[in-house]
């Protein structure tokens, strides 16, 4: 495998590239700036969750959207994703 920042061959089980530092993304990982932009605008009703695969929690937002507990829990996640440094789960 090799690092899409420098191109450098590294190690299938390595978290980031031991010469440039750029963090390895999981298989089917998705976009963290489609996630926060999703979490924001449609957040309450779990497109978010869905998207990043979570389908049972994204199933339990849209039940509950019409009391909007989901809507503003979608807000402090697209928050806290979006200032996270190395989550696994995201490509960036």
């Amino acid at each position: 495998m090799f690092c899409k920042n420098c191109a450098t061959e590294i190690s299938d089980r390595a978290r980031s590239c031991p010469k440039c530092g750029h963090p390895v993304c999981e298989e089917g990982a998705k976009s963290k700036v489609a996630f926060v932009i999703l979490a924001l605008l449609v957040g309450g009703f779990g497109i978010h969750r869905m998207y990043i695969g979570d389908w049972l929690l994204g199933i339990i937002y849209l039940v509950f959207c019409w009391t909007f507990i989901p809507a503003l829990v979608a807000l402090i996640e697209a928050i806290v994703i979006g200032f996270r440094k190395d989550d696994p789960r995201f490509e960036y």
